[in-house]
This record gives C-alpha cells, sequence and structure tokens, in this order.
C-alpha cells in the first residue's frame, strides 16, 4: 500500500509519444535511481474526452454514432492505462495509481492535482505550432498557470537529422 507521508507526483498521459517520453522521464528521473525508496507516491492519469466533444453536438444521427465513439475511446484509455502499467513495471515501479477521468484535459488534471494533494504534475509536451496551440489551447500552458503544485513539462528532444 501506498504510504501517506510521501508527497504525490500526477503524470498525465494520453496517446501521444510525448506523454509516454514524459512517463519514462520521469521514471528514470525521479524512481529507477532510488529504488526501492521512491520519493513520491506515483498516480498515472488518462483524460479520456466525452464522445460528445469528440463529435460535437452534430445533426441528425450523431446519437447513433456515440455509442460507438464511446467505445473507441474506453479502448483508448484501456490501451494508454496497459502501456503506462508496462512502463512502470518494466521500471520496478509496482505501486501506482492509475485513472482515467473523463473530461478536458487541461481541468481533470487540475483537479486531480487538488484530489490527491500532489505536490508535482509531470506532462509533455505536444510541441504544437502556433495555430495548433492558439486553436486547441495547450494542456501544459494552462496546467502550468492552474495547477496548485510544481509543473515539470517534458520535451521529447528533437532528433537531428
Amino acid at each position: 500500500m501506498a504510504t501517506a507521508e510521501k508527497p504525490v507526483m500526477v503524470v498525465g498521459i494520453d496517446d501521444s509519444e510525448h506523454s509516454i517520453y514524459a512517463l519514462e522521464w520521469a521514471l528514470t528521473h525521479f524512481f529507477t535511481p532510488l529504488a526501492p525508496n521512491f520519493p513520491f507516491n506515483l498516480v498515472v492519469l488518462h483524460a479520456k474526452p466525452s464522445a460528445t466533444s469528440v463529435i460535437g453536438l452534430a445533426g441528425p444521427g450523431a446519437a447513433d454514432v456515440l455509442p460507438y465513439v464511446e467505445a473507441d475511446l474506453k479502448k483508448i484509455a484501456s490501451s494508454v492505462l496497459g502501456k503506462a502499467k508496462e512502463i512502470c513495471l518494466s521500471k520496478s515501479v509496482n505501486e501506482v495509481i492509475l485513472e482515467v477521468v473523463e473530461g478536458d484535459p487541461r481541468n481533470v488534471l487540475c483537479e486531480a492535482v487538488e484530489k490527491h494533494h500532489a505536490s508535482m504534475l509531470v506532462v509533455g509536451n505536444h510541441g504544437y505550432g502556433a495555430i495548433k496551440r492558439a486553436v486547441l489551447g495547450s494542456v501544459s500552458d494552462y496546467c502550468a498557470h492552474h495547477a496548485h503544485c510544481t509543473v515539470m513539462i517534458v520535451k521529447k528532444p528533437k532528433i537531428k537529422h
């Protein structure tokens, strides 16, 4: 069982290579070298979008599609957490809380920080261009400004050709 006196680290993940890299980076730098006396209790969190947010509330027929979209989103969430668990186990981190919470990742991650009284939030950086970031909004930027804890934004190094 996780011990209450340790601070909590929340790692936000989705199905992107950037978030998987962030999880691996956090495990390599904060857990593996200190095994088995890990400095944090670990919570890995996936924010699952709602089916309606994915397809929008578009006209007739939308209701027919919702169950299929929801099933796909559940499969993705299950796959993401499965991969996260594998990565944790490969780094000998056996005690991890895996959670899926439905909603916008910005809100879900900040709420998880509150719920778990986290002292650190780790997120990846998608590296969106200015236009895409302006339209979608950056989860890491939002969390850096709104989460009530230290926020570590892990950037995947660019591969030089």
